[in-house]
């Protein structure tokens, strides 16, 4: 598709994932064992044919620069396709990214130089996967100047995202960001239409609504606050119902919006489920990732006796069980289990190592934390809250690097 240059926005701080968050971009946080929250969007990008990709961004975006390098490095120049890593320039008066349109207007330059016609706008920090192409061909089919992608969700939890009202020909005719009494479906009244934060522009759409977005002291230079709901009035702005691609990804509907602690505890802990809501396992659909060359896990009897155990989890390579229970949990490469340690219903960073007897439960604990034998967490809420980040549902958070006293 030489014809569409692709924008990821992947600047976000993040701060609802704290400590997560704390020392690495919300696209380069760790999910389901080997994979980084970037890696859904750019394999989408990789499977629907979309090779000429822009990555903005900015806060603490060492990890996430080097993932890329490490792990995507793999498009041709020479066939004009490309996968570029760009932080603020400070053309625009030496600002900083305010907004998600404004980080793409600080980058106009990169949109004249480009041949496009037509700009795909996604967000880096979604778990989800979806054909694009499918997209682009009804963007282009209705003639549309700006194509949104869409679910249905139920009315009561449609205020956390922008809602869209169309007429019988799928047009936009309304739009709202996070508004306090969601309209609701005409063909469902339980539920409400509202975008994924997906996008296709033409490419000329796009660059005079940035112009004239830019030139509003009042604007928060976001899409969905500012450029779309003016974009109705003068353009033609169509919805597209994600799940309506048809053959080369399964319609399984899956999208999450990992912003917080919980709701990216659950997204993996989706994974673990008998028949996962999402499938990692379709062939021509793998999510591609950067990956260590690391020896396979396995379980080991220790010194005691014990037998390593795994159940209903997901084991990264590199880990070792020597003697420990794992228990509906998801293992990154490198973890150490050690003797008569129990870990049940938690996320285990790289390099974490288990104690003997720890007893660990309903956990995140981020990387390269080496925690002593005896170790108890998640099952005391006060003394885990003097130590450490908890969620509103009780996940414990250890943070990378923690020094036990």
């Amino acid at each position: 598709m030489q014809d569409i240059l692709t924008i990821v926005l992947a600047g976000g701080m993040g701060s609802r994932l704290s400590p997560l968050t704390d020392d690495r971009a919300k696209p380069a946080v760790p999910f389901g064992g080997k994979y980084r929250i970037i890696d859904f969007t750019l394999t989408n990008c990789l499977h629907s044919g979309l090779r000429q990709i822009l990555v903005l961004t900015q806060y603490k975006s060492h990890s996430l620069h080097k993932h890329i390098r490490d792990g995507w490095s793999i498009f041709n120049p020479e066939l004009k396709e490309f996968i570029t890593v760009v932080p603020p320039q400070m053309r625009k008066g030496g600002k900083w990214y305010e907004g998600t349109a404004d980080a793409i207007y600080h980058n106009m330059w990169l949109l004249s130089r480009s041949e496009a016609e037509h700009v795909v706008v996604l967000s880096g920090d979604h778990i989800y996967r979806m054909d694009y192409a499918a997209m682009i061909d009804a963007h282009k089919q209705t003639g549309a100047e700006l194509t949104i992608a869409c679910m249905d969700v139920p009315r009561e939890e449609a205020s956390a995202f922008g809602v869209i009202e169309t007429n019988d020909k799928q047009q936009v005719i309304n739009f709202k960001e996070k508004p306090d009494d969601p309209a609701s479906m005409l063909s469902d009244p339980s539920k409400s239409l509202v975008s994924m934060g997906i996008y296709v522009f033409t490419m000329k759409t796009l660059q005079d609504a940035l112009h004239q977005d830019a030139e509003l002291e009042s604007s928060s230079h976001d899409f969905g606050h500012d450029l779309i709901p003016k974009l109705i009035d003068s353009s033609g702005v169509y919805a597209y119902h994600f799940g309506e691609e048809t053959g080369r990804v399964a319609k399984d509907c899956y999208w999450r919006d990992v912003g917080t602690i919980d709701s990216f505890y659950e997204a993996n802990m989706d994974l673990l489920e008998p028949v996962p809501p999402m499938n990692l396992y379709q062939k021509n659909w793998g999510i591609r990732t950067y990956e260590p060359q690391l020896p396979p896990a396995r379980t080991v009897s220790s010194a005691t006796g014990n037998e390593g155990i795994f159940i209903n989890s997901i084991i990264s390579n590199g880990v070792v069980n020597s003697g420990g229970s794992v228990h509906r949990s998801v293992l990154s490469s490198n973890v150490r289990i050690n003797d008569g340690a129990t870990v049940a219903d938690s996320i285990l960073f790289d390099g974490v190592s288990v104690g003997e007897q720890c007893q660990l439960q309903g956990c995140i604990i981020d990387k390269h934390v080496l925690i002593p034998d005896g170790t108890v967490i998640g099952q005391n809420p006060v003394e885990d809250a003097a130590r450490f980040t908890i969620s509103s549902k009780g996940i414990v958070v250890v943070p990378e690097g923690y020094q036990f006293s």
